[in-house]
């Protein structure tokens, strides 16, 4: 059995008509039968055009969007069929890393509580000079100085943003990481920077990681295979380079069309 599994998972939004009685009048299939398998230690570039359901994918593994079907087999656990009270218990096994870091680091705290918060969810009684050790060792594995950790996030750059952000994820000792769009918002000399720590996170760590971007340069640097999504569904999966150099889907052949190029000039 793959580290993660998705079986024909759906997840279908109603819409509705009507100001006093409300009524059905279509469904919007954000996710419509995905199949993938994903082993232990892979990055997973999952890759589609804005409003193709990359992001509802996300959250629907997360359990943060409930599947309208099918499952999401995380070590062999079902998560679709597990109660509220053990997918939070489960959840520190898999965390998220969002395309803006400042929107989703709480303003009013520090980068030390923002880190003790997520250490704490897997070790509820760390506490005193060995909460602050620990929080020194994520700092430094993501490249920030432990003299930052009293700052809050208005005080930092957009790529140090994110880098607490990644800190905050990896504090839980998650297995698997979601990363939405994570370099999207960033300038082209962090984006490097960023791609290459997560690159040697999964390695060092040994996570798995599902990296969502619109962006097929950036999916190809990082990724090992490449998921194509179109209209909430899987069109292509294969290894990053065969897909890039040999895409077989028309939409795959768009998206690479579509990247820009330099020509020049005589």
């Amino acid at each position: 059995m793959s580290f993660l599994e998705l079986i024909d998972l759906k997840t279908h939004f109603p819409v509705k008509k009507g100001l006093i009685f409300r009524k059905q009048v279509g469904m919007v299939k954000a996710v419509d039968g995905v199949n993938l398998a994903i082993e232990k230690g892979e990055i997973l570039g999952l890759v589609g055009e804005s409003g193709c359901g990359k992001s509802t994918l996300s959250r629907t593994v997360m359990q943060l969007i409930p599947a309208t079907s099918g499952s999401v087999i995380l070590e062999g656990k079902d998560l679709t069929r597990t109660s509220a009270h053990n997918v939070r218990s489960q959840r520190i096994n898999f965390q998220m890393i969002f395309q803006d870091p400042y929107a989703s680091l709480n303003p009013r705290m520090t980068v030390y509580t923002t880190l003790a918060e997520a250490l704490r969810t897997r070790y509820p009684a760390l506490t005193g000079d060995e909460l602050t050790r620990r929080i020194s060792e994520i700092m430094e594995r993501v490249g920030l100085d432990r003299r930052f950790m009293r700052k809050y996030p208005h005080e930092f750059s957009g790529g140090q943003r994110q880098r607490i952000a990644i800190a905050r994820a990896l504090a839980p000792e998650p297995k698997l990481i979601l990363a939405d769009e994570p370099v999207s918002a960033l300038d082209v000399s962090i984006q490097s920077q960023i791609l290459n720590l997560l690159k040697q996170l999964v390695r060092e760590l040994g996570l798995t990681m599902i990296f969502i971007s619109h962006d097929l340069s950036v999916v190809r640097y990082i990724s090992d295979r490449i998921a194509v999504m179109y209209f909430g569904k899987i069109v292509e999966l294969g290894p990053a380079e065969e897909v890039m150099d040999h895409p077989q889907h028309d939409y795959t052949k768009t998206l690479i069309a579509s990247i820009p190029k330099i020509e020049k000039r005589g």
